[in-house]
């Protein structure tokens, strides 16, 4: 595959559309409380603070994994 500058070009507007949908949708799943369910853990102290989000990646595992086998099973 020979890469030009147009194509490059475009790959670059695509990778940097998808990364600012992807930023507006974790700003939506974050006011809507994704990020704050009983099994997000957060530690911190003075000027640390670390977070785990064991649930929500549960939960967003089981969304995606549910998606991409819909996907599979309709291009059968």
């Amino acid at each position: 595959m020979d890469f030009g500058s147009q194509q490059i070009g475009k790959l670059l507007i695509l990778t940097g559309v998808l990364i600012a949908l992807l930023g507006a949708m974790l700003m939506v799943l974050g006011r809507m409380g994704l990020f704050k369910l009983p099994g997000d853990f957060v530690f911190s102290g003075k000027n640390w603070r670390i977070y785990l989000p064991i649930a929500s990646s549960i939960i967003i595992s089981i969304v995606l994994t549910l998606i991409f086998w819909f996907i599979n099973y309709f291009r059968k």
